[in-house]
């Protein structure tokens, strides 16, 4: 079986971190990232992971002293729902948000396009994931020529910005970029065409994006090389096989987490003699 994420930060798996030259074509969206056994490894080693992720999320609540923003970006099918459900479940909810960001609303258009981002930013003591985020003003709206190269690179700019500032406000921020192949999301999207309980999810529009999808990697690659930093790293995440990515997206998080080395508050002095009757 891999070996286990422990107290020294070692990984079952190779992380593939964006520095600014990826090129998303050099990476395969199959690869195991060099992890070390079979599937039901995988899965014995995401349970360990999530029982850990529960515990650092419990003394991330109590503490009330750090704040994680987990962003989830991919292309469509390649499984952002999935990654929340398989590798955040059994964290308390009092401690935890997604947000989703679709379309606008004519209020939130009214204000700058980081206005509806900043309000769903996380809390003291909270951990956020966002199922899509700003990131999409730099991504679909490019695509469809919506925005030109100017506001663009602007955005760009002030999304480093925006990043920094709450790292700087204390804020650990970790970006997944879901790396899906092609010919995978054709089989996917065939998949919710066939399968009664997953139709719901299938959207003619789907059809209409994937014909863009050479603009979309160009334009993911772009922004990801633009906006990975040390401070708010991009992760690659190969998502072809689902357990390889979740396992993935696991570790990534208890690493990150376990880096803060938080601690539950010390109880009150007056407890230390206490006792209930």
């Amino acid at each position: 079986m891999a070996t286990k994420t422990d107290k020294s930060g070692a990984l079952p798996i190779k992380p593939i971190i964006a520095d600014g030259k990826t090129k998303l074509a050099d990476i395969d969206p199959a690869s195991t990232c060099k992890f070390v056994g079979t599937k039901d490894d995988a899965a014995a080693q995401r349970a360990d992971l999530t029982a850990q992720l529960v515990r650092l999320q419990d003394v991330l609540f109590a503490e009330h002293q750090h704040k994680i923003l987990v962003i989830v970006q991919a292309m469509d099918t390649a499984g952002k729902d999935g990654v929340i459900r398989n590798c955040l479940s059994g964290i308390n909810p009092q401690g935890m948000r997604v947000a989703s960001f679709k379309a606008p609303s004519p209020e939130e258009l009214d204000h700058d396009y980081l206005w509806r981002i900043h309000r769903k930013a996380p809390r003291k003591g909270e951990l956020v994931v966002f199922n899509r985020s700003h990131y999409e003003d730099v991504l679909i709206t490019r695509v469809h020529g919506w925005i030109d190269d100017a506001t663009a690179k602007r955005r760009l700019r002030q999304i480093n910005d925006f990043e920094t500032m709450l790292v700087e406000e204390g804020t650990t921020i970790i970006k997944f970029f879901l790396h899906i192949s092609k010919d995978e999301q054709k089989q996917r999207l065939q998949n919710r065409l066939v399968d009664p309980t997953k139709r719901w999810k299938f959207q003619t529009g789907d059809l209409a994006e994937r014909k863009k999808w050479d603009d979309y990697q160009r334009v993911y690659e772009e922004t990801i090389n633009s906006t990975s930093s040390p401070h708010s790293p991009w992760y690659i995440v190969p998502s072809d096989r689902k357990w390889v990515r979740d396992v993935y997206v696991s570790a990534v998080l208890v690493q990150a987490m376990s880096a803060l080395d938080m601690q539950y508050p010390a109880a009150a002095a007056e407890l230390n003699d206490l006792k209930v009757e």
